[in-house]
Protein backbone atom coordinates (compact mmCIF):
# COMPACT_ATOMS: atom_id res chain seq x y z
CA UNK A 1 0.00 0.00 0.00
CA UNK A 2 1.16 3.50 -0.83
CA UNK A 3 0.63 5.43 2.39
CA UNK A 4 2.21 8.66 1.23
CA UNK A 5 -0.03 11.72 1.18
CA UNK A 6 -1.91 11.99 -2.12
CA UNK A 7 -4.10 14.81 -3.38
CA UNK A 8 -6.47 12.24 -4.89
CA UNK A 9 -6.73 8.65 -3.73
CA UNK A 10 -6.73 5.88 -6.29
CA UNK A 11 -7.50 2.19 -6.01
CA UNK A 12 -3.78 1.43 -6.17
CA UNK A 13 -3.31 3.29 -2.87
CA UNK A 14 -5.21 0.46 -1.15
CA UNK A 15 -3.45 -2.48 -2.77
CA UNK A 16 -1.07 -4.82 -0.98
CA UNK A 17 0.45 -8.25 -1.47
CA UNK A 18 -1.12 -10.90 0.72
CA UNK A 19 0.36 -14.40 0.82
CA UNK A 20 -2.52 -16.71 -0.16
CA UNK A 21 -1.84 -19.04 2.76
CA UNK A 22 -2.90 -16.24 5.14
CA UNK A 23 -6.46 -16.30 3.77
CA UNK A 24 -8.34 -18.30 6.40
CA UNK A 25 -10.22 -21.15 4.74
CA UNK A 26 -11.78 -22.67 7.84
CA UNK A 27 -12.87 -21.30 11.22
CA UNK A 28 -10.77 -22.18 14.24
CA UNK A 29 -12.19 -24.97 16.45
CA UNK A 30 -13.26 -22.36 19.03
CA UNK A 31 -14.75 -19.00 18.10
CA UNK A 32 -12.80 -16.92 20.60
CA UNK A 33 -9.48 -18.68 19.91
CA UNK A 34 -8.60 -16.14 17.22
CA UNK A 35 -5.92 -13.50 17.62
CA UNK A 36 -6.53 -9.80 18.19
CA UNK A 37 -4.28 -6.97 17.02
CA UNK A 38 -4.85 -3.82 19.07
CA UNK A 39 -3.98 -0.83 16.89
CA UNK A 40 -3.22 2.00 19.33
CA UNK A 41 -2.27 5.58 18.42
CA UNK A 42 1.29 4.90 19.58
CA UNK A 43 1.81 1.23 18.80
CA UNK A 44 0.54 -2.29 18.25
CA UNK A 45 -0.29 -5.06 20.72
CA UNK A 46 -0.49 -8.73 19.75
CA UNK A 47 -3.30 -10.24 21.81
CA UNK A 48 -5.77 -13.10 21.86
CA UNK A 49 -9.43 -12.36 21.23
CA UNK A 50 -10.28 -13.30 24.80
CA UNK A 51 -8.04 -10.38 25.83
CA UNK A 52 -10.76 -8.09 24.53
CA UNK A 53 -12.25 -8.35 28.00
CA UNK A 54 -9.24 -6.54 29.45
CA UNK A 55 -9.37 -3.87 26.74
CA UNK A 56 -12.93 -2.84 27.63
CA UNK A 57 -14.23 -1.02 30.69
CA UNK A 58 -17.62 0.09 31.95
CA UNK A 59 -16.99 3.26 29.91
CA UNK A 60 -17.34 1.24 26.69
CA UNK A 61 -20.61 0.45 24.93
CA UNK A 62 -20.63 -2.45 22.45
CA UNK A 63 -22.92 -2.29 19.40
CA UNK A 64 -23.60 -5.56 17.56
CA UNK A 65 -25.22 -6.27 14.20
CA UNK A 66 -27.81 -9.02 14.81
CA UNK A 67 -28.54 -9.82 11.17
CA UNK A 68 -28.87 -13.52 10.31
CA UNK A 69 -27.29 -14.96 7.16
CA UNK A 70 -29.75 -16.75 4.89
CA UNK A 71 -28.88 -19.65 2.57
CA UNK A 72 -28.78 -17.26 -0.34
CA UNK A 73 -26.83 -19.25 -2.96
CA UNK A 74 -28.72 -21.45 -5.44
CA UNK A 75 -27.37 -23.73 -8.15
CA UNK A 76 -29.31 -24.75 -11.23
CA UNK A 77 -29.30 -24.71 -15.00
CA UNK A 78 -30.78 -22.66 -17.78
CA UNK A 79 -33.86 -24.09 -19.42
CA UNK A 80 -31.88 -24.32 -22.67
CA UNK A 81 -28.86 -25.92 -20.98
CA UNK A 82 -25.84 -24.61 -19.15
CA UNK A 83 -25.14 -24.19 -15.44
CA UNK A 84 -26.18 -21.17 -13.43
CA UNK A 85 -25.34 -19.87 -9.96
CA UNK A 86 -27.70 -17.42 -8.26
CA UNK A 87 -26.85 -15.29 -5.22
CA UNK A 88 -29.95 -13.68 -3.75
CA UNK A 89 -29.29 -10.07 -2.81
CA UNK A 90 -32.66 -8.96 -1.57
CA UNK A 91 -36.00 -10.74 -1.25
CA UNK A 92 -38.77 -8.35 -2.31
CA UNK A 93 -41.93 -7.83 -0.33
CA UNK A 94 -45.13 -9.25 -1.87
CA UNK A 95 -47.41 -6.82 -3.68
CA UNK A 96 -50.43 -7.83 -1.59
CA UNK A 97 -50.53 -8.23 2.16
CA UNK A 98 -50.16 -11.87 3.10
CA UNK A 99 -48.90 -12.82 -0.37
CA UNK A 100 -45.93 -15.04 -1.11
CA UNK A 101 -42.45 -13.57 -1.37
CA UNK A 102 -41.44 -15.05 -4.70
CA UNK A 103 -39.26 -12.36 -6.30
CA UNK A 104 -35.80 -11.00 -5.56
CA UNK A 105 -32.81 -9.08 -6.85
CA UNK A 106 -29.85 -11.38 -7.37
CA UNK A 107 -26.40 -11.77 -8.85
CA UNK A 108 -26.42 -14.40 -11.60
CA UNK A 109 -23.33 -16.26 -12.80
CA UNK A 110 -23.68 -18.08 -16.10
CA UNK A 111 -21.79 -18.46 -19.39
CA UNK A 112 -23.67 -15.54 -20.96
CA UNK A 113 -25.62 -12.73 -19.34
CA UNK A 114 -29.27 -13.81 -19.30
CA UNK A 115 -31.91 -11.75 -21.08
CA UNK A 116 -35.38 -10.85 -19.89
CA UNK A 117 -37.56 -13.95 -20.10
CA UNK A 118 -34.70 -16.42 -19.56
CA UNK A 119 -35.73 -19.30 -17.30
CA UNK A 120 -33.61 -21.20 -14.78
CA UNK A 121 -34.37 -24.62 -13.32
CA UNK A 122 -33.33 -25.44 -9.74
CA UNK A 123 -33.23 -28.86 -8.06
CA UNK A 124 -32.17 -32.30 -9.24
CA UNK A 125 -35.61 -32.84 -10.74
CA UNK A 126 -36.08 -29.23 -11.87
CA UNK A 127 -38.60 -28.66 -9.09
CA UNK A 128 -38.22 -24.88 -9.13
CA UNK A 129 -38.43 -22.43 -12.01
CA UNK A 130 -37.11 -18.85 -11.93
CA UNK A 131 -37.67 -16.24 -14.63
CA UNK A 132 -35.61 -13.13 -15.38
CA UNK A 133 -37.85 -10.06 -15.29
CA UNK A 134 -35.19 -7.40 -15.83
CA UNK A 135 -31.79 -6.07 -14.85
CA UNK A 136 -30.35 -3.08 -12.99
CA UNK A 137 -26.57 -2.73 -13.13
CA UNK A 138 -25.10 -6.04 -11.86
CA UNK A 139 -28.35 -7.34 -10.37
CA UNK A 140 -31.15 -9.32 -12.02
CA UNK A 141 -34.80 -9.19 -11.03
CA UNK A 142 -35.98 -12.80 -10.71
CA UNK A 143 -39.44 -14.25 -10.14
CA UNK A 144 -39.73 -17.76 -8.69
CA UNK A 145 -42.70 -20.08 -9.09
CA UNK A 146 -43.18 -20.51 -5.33
CA UNK A 147 -42.34 -18.88 -2.01
CA UNK A 148 -38.66 -18.00 -2.01
CA UNK A 149 -38.13 -18.64 1.69
CA UNK A 150 -39.14 -22.27 1.25
CA UNK A 151 -36.89 -22.57 -1.81
CA UNK A 152 -33.86 -21.30 0.09
CA UNK A 153 -34.64 -23.53 3.04
CA UNK A 154 -34.64 -26.61 0.81
CA UNK A 155 -32.14 -25.81 -1.95
CA UNK A 156 -30.09 -22.90 -0.61
CA UNK A 157 -26.41 -22.98 0.29
CA UNK A 158 -24.45 -20.88 2.77
CA UNK A 159 -23.15 -17.90 0.73
CA UNK A 160 -19.47 -18.25 1.51
CA UNK A 161 -17.25 -15.50 0.06
CA UNK A 162 -15.46 -16.25 -3.23
CA UNK A 163 -12.03 -16.40 -1.55
CA UNK A 164 -13.10 -19.44 0.52
CA UNK A 165 -12.35 -22.39 -1.73
CA UNK A 166 -14.37 -25.22 -0.19
CA UNK A 167 -18.03 -25.96 -0.75
CA UNK A 168 -20.28 -25.02 2.15
CA UNK A 169 -21.03 -27.67 4.75
CA UNK A 170 -22.47 -28.23 8.19
CA UNK A 171 -19.57 -26.42 9.88
CA UNK A 172 -20.24 -23.31 7.80
CA UNK A 173 -23.95 -23.38 8.63
CA UNK A 174 -22.98 -22.93 12.27
CA UNK A 175 -19.81 -20.87 12.09
CA UNK A 176 -20.65 -18.43 9.26
CA UNK A 177 -23.25 -17.03 11.64
CA UNK A 178 -22.88 -15.06 14.87
CA UNK A 179 -24.17 -16.65 18.08
CA UNK A 180 -26.51 -13.67 18.52
CA UNK A 181 -27.91 -13.63 14.95
CA UNK A 182 -31.61 -12.84 15.10
CA UNK A 183 -33.10 -11.08 12.05
CA UNK A 184 -32.85 -13.05 8.78
CA UNK A 185 -31.81 -11.15 5.68
CA UNK A 186 -28.02 -11.00 5.18
CA UNK A 187 -26.15 -12.74 2.38
CA UNK A 188 -22.78 -12.26 4.08
CA UNK A 189 -21.89 -12.51 7.74
CA UNK A 190 -20.93 -9.50 9.88
CA UNK A 191 -17.63 -11.24 10.44
CA UNK A 192 -16.26 -9.27 13.40
CA UNK A 193 -19.01 -10.85 15.47
CA UNK A 194 -17.99 -14.41 14.58
CA UNK A 195 -15.34 -14.33 17.33
CA UNK A 196 -17.82 -13.94 20.19
CA UNK A 197 -19.02 -17.05 22.02
CA UNK A 198 -21.66 -17.19 24.77
CA UNK A 199 -19.00 -17.48 27.49
CA UNK A 200 -17.21 -14.28 26.46
CA UNK A 201 -20.49 -12.39 26.14
CA UNK A 202 -21.47 -13.54 29.63
CA UNK A 203 -18.18 -12.35 31.09
CA UNK A 204 -18.60 -8.94 29.46
CA UNK A 205 -22.13 -8.62 30.86
CA UNK A 206 -20.84 -9.55 34.30
CA UNK A 207 -18.45 -6.61 34.07
CA UNK A 208 -21.39 -4.24 33.41
CA UNK A 209 -20.31 -3.48 29.86
CA UNK A 210 -23.43 -2.27 28.05
CA UNK A 211 -24.42 -4.01 24.82
CA UNK A 212 -26.88 -2.91 22.15
CA UNK A 213 -27.98 -4.41 18.85
CA UNK A 214 -28.99 -3.00 15.49
CA UNK A 215 -29.66 -4.72 12.19
CA UNK A 216 -27.90 -4.14 8.88
CA UNK A 217 -28.53 -6.77 6.22
CA UNK A 218 -25.22 -7.26 4.43
CA UNK A 219 -25.95 -7.44 0.70
CA UNK A 220 -24.41 -9.33 -2.21
CA UNK A 221 -22.79 -6.10 -3.35
CA UNK A 222 -20.23 -6.63 -0.60
CA UNK A 223 -18.63 -9.24 -2.90
CA UNK A 224 -18.44 -6.83 -5.84
CA UNK A 225 -15.03 -5.32 -6.62
CA UNK A 226 -14.30 -1.60 -6.78
CA UNK A 227 -13.97 -0.93 -10.50
CA UNK A 228 -13.31 2.83 -10.54
CA UNK A 229 -9.60 3.68 -10.46
CA UNK A 230 -10.40 6.98 -8.72
CA UNK A 231 -11.79 6.19 -5.28
CA UNK A 232 -14.24 9.11 -5.29
CA UNK A 233 -15.98 7.71 -8.38
CA UNK A 234 -17.06 4.47 -6.70
CA UNK A 235 -20.76 4.10 -5.83
CA UNK A 236 -21.70 1.84 -2.92
CA UNK A 237 -24.49 -0.72 -3.10
CA UNK A 238 -27.47 -0.04 -0.89
CA UNK A 239 -27.94 -1.96 2.37
CA UNK A 240 -30.97 -1.87 4.67
CA UNK A 241 -30.60 -1.12 8.35
CA UNK A 242 -32.83 -0.75 11.37
CA UNK A 243 -32.10 0.83 14.75
CA UNK A 244 -34.60 0.38 17.57
CA UNK A 245 -35.63 3.25 19.88
CA UNK A 246 -34.05 1.38 22.81
CA UNK A 247 -30.71 1.08 21.02
CA UNK A 248 -30.73 4.70 19.86
CA UNK A 249 -31.64 5.97 23.32
CA UNK A 250 -29.06 3.78 25.06
CA UNK A 251 -26.23 4.87 22.77
CA UNK A 252 -27.18 8.55 22.96
CA UNK A 253 -27.33 8.42 26.76
CA UNK A 254 -23.97 6.66 26.91
CA UNK A 255 -22.36 9.26 24.68
CA UNK A 256 -23.86 12.07 26.77
CA UNK A 257 -22.20 10.43 29.80
CA UNK A 258 -18.83 10.44 28.06
CA UNK A 259 -18.71 6.74 27.25
CA UNK A 260 -17.06 5.28 24.16
CA UNK A 261 -19.05 3.60 21.39
CA UNK A 262 -17.39 0.38 20.19
CA UNK A 263 -18.79 -0.82 16.86
CA UNK A 264 -18.55 -4.59 16.44
CA UNK A 265 -17.83 -4.65 12.73
CA UNK A 266 -17.92 -2.21 9.86
CA UNK A 267 -21.62 -2.91 9.32
CA UNK A 268 -22.49 -1.66 12.79
CA UNK A 269 -20.31 1.38 12.20
CA UNK A 270 -21.92 2.22 8.86
CA UNK A 271 -25.43 1.90 10.31
CA UNK A 272 -24.59 4.19 13.24
CA UNK A 273 -22.83 6.79 11.12
CA UNK A 274 -25.61 6.69 8.50
CA UNK A 275 -28.19 7.23 11.21
CA UNK A 276 -26.31 10.23 12.59
CA UNK A 277 -25.97 11.72 9.10
CA UNK A 278 -29.68 11.22 8.47
CA UNK A 279 -30.49 12.91 11.77
CA UNK A 280 -28.32 15.91 10.90
CA UNK A 281 -29.96 16.21 7.46
CA UNK A 282 -33.43 16.12 8.97
CA UNK A 283 -32.44 18.92 11.29
CA UNK A 284 -30.90 20.84 8.34
CA UNK A 285 -27.67 21.32 10.23
CA UNK A 286 -24.55 19.30 9.42
CA UNK A 287 -22.88 20.67 12.55
CA UNK A 288 -25.63 19.64 14.95
CA UNK A 289 -24.61 17.59 17.98
CA UNK A 290 -24.31 14.04 16.69
CA UNK A 291 -26.87 11.54 17.85
CA UNK A 292 -28.24 8.18 16.73
CA UNK A 293 -31.71 8.29 15.19
CA UNK A 294 -34.05 5.34 15.61
CA UNK A 295 -35.80 3.94 12.54
CA UNK A 296 -35.31 2.06 9.29
CA UNK A 297 -33.17 3.23 6.43
CA UNK A 298 -31.00 2.30 3.50
CA UNK A 299 -27.38 3.33 3.39
CA UNK A 300 -24.90 3.83 0.57
CA UNK A 301 -22.42 5.51 2.88
CA UNK A 302 -18.93 5.27 1.41
CA UNK A 303 -16.30 6.02 4.05
CA UNK A 304 -12.86 7.02 2.81
CA UNK A 305 -9.96 8.96 4.38
CA UNK A 306 -11.15 12.42 5.29
CA UNK A 307 -14.57 11.31 6.53
CA UNK A 308 -15.61 12.90 9.83
CA UNK A 309 -16.92 10.24 12.21
CA UNK A 310 -19.81 11.34 14.39
CA UNK A 311 -20.61 8.36 16.65
CA UNK A 312 -18.08 5.53 16.77
CA UNK A 313 -14.92 5.77 18.92
CA UNK A 314 -13.52 2.25 18.63
CA UNK A 315 -13.92 -0.40 15.94
CA UNK A 316 -13.61 -4.18 16.20
CA UNK A 317 -13.06 -5.61 12.73
CA UNK A 318 -11.35 -8.39 10.78
CA UNK A 319 -8.51 -7.91 8.27
CA UNK A 320 -9.86 -6.85 4.88
CA UNK A 321 -9.24 -7.46 1.20
CA UNK A 322 -6.83 -5.36 -0.83
CA UNK A 323 -8.53 -2.65 -2.93
CA UNK A 324 -11.79 -2.99 -0.97
CA UNK A 325 -14.16 -0.38 0.43
CA UNK A 326 -13.70 -1.92 3.89
CA UNK A 327 -9.96 -1.38 3.75
CA UNK A 328 -10.65 2.25 2.82
CA UNK A 329 -12.99 2.51 5.81
CA UNK A 330 -10.41 1.32 8.34
CA UNK A 331 -7.84 3.70 6.85
CA UNK A 332 -10.33 6.52 7.35
CA UNK A 333 -11.04 5.42 10.91
CA UNK A 334 -7.57 4.80 12.33
CA UNK A 335 -5.35 6.74 9.92
CA UNK A 336 -3.56 5.67 6.75
CA UNK A 337 -0.02 5.41 8.09
CA UNK A 338 -1.17 3.57 11.19
CA UNK A 339 -3.18 1.04 9.17
CA UNK A 340 -0.40 0.50 6.66
CA UNK A 341 1.92 -0.33 9.55
CA UNK A 342 -0.71 -2.55 11.17
CA UNK A 343 -1.32 -4.60 8.02
CA UNK A 344 2.40 -4.97 7.33
CA UNK A 345 2.83 -6.22 10.90
CA UNK A 346 -0.16 -8.58 10.58
CA UNK A 347 1.36 -10.17 7.48
CA UNK A 348 4.78 -10.56 9.11
CA UNK A 349 3.18 -12.01 12.26
CA UNK A 350 1.09 -14.44 10.19
CA UNK A 351 -2.35 -13.23 11.23
CA UNK A 352 -5.23 -14.94 9.42
CA UNK A 353 -7.15 -12.71 7.02
CA UNK A 354 -10.76 -12.18 5.92
CA UNK A 355 -14.02 -13.73 7.10
CA UNK A 356 -12.73 -16.73 9.05
CA UNK A 357 -9.57 -14.88 10.07
CA UNK A 358 -8.37 -12.91 13.07
CA UNK A 359 -9.57 -9.56 14.40
CA UNK A 360 -8.26 -6.08 15.13
CA UNK A 361 -9.32 -3.45 17.64
CA UNK A 362 -8.89 0.05 16.23
CA UNK A 363 -8.85 3.37 18.06
CA UNK A 364 -10.26 6.30 16.09
CA UNK A 365 -7.68 8.79 14.84
CA UNK A 366 -8.16 12.23 16.37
Amino acid sequence: MDCAHASELTLADFDFDLPPELIAQQPLPTRSASRLLHVRPDGLDDLHFTDLESQLTADDVLVFNDTRVIKARLFGRKAGGGRVEILIERILAPRAAGGETNSAWALVRTSHAPRTGTEFMIGDDNEVRATVLGRHEDFFHLRFDRDLASILDRFGHVPLPPYIAHADGAVDEERYQTVYANVAGAVAAPTAGLHFDPQLLARLRARAIAMFSLTLHVGAGTFQPVRASRVREHVMHGERYSISPATAEGINQARAAGKRVVAVGTTSLRALESSATAAAMMEHDANTAAHVRAGDGETRLFITPGYRFRIVDRLLTNFHLPRSTLLMLVHAFAGRERMCSAYAHAIRARYRFFSYGDASLLERAR
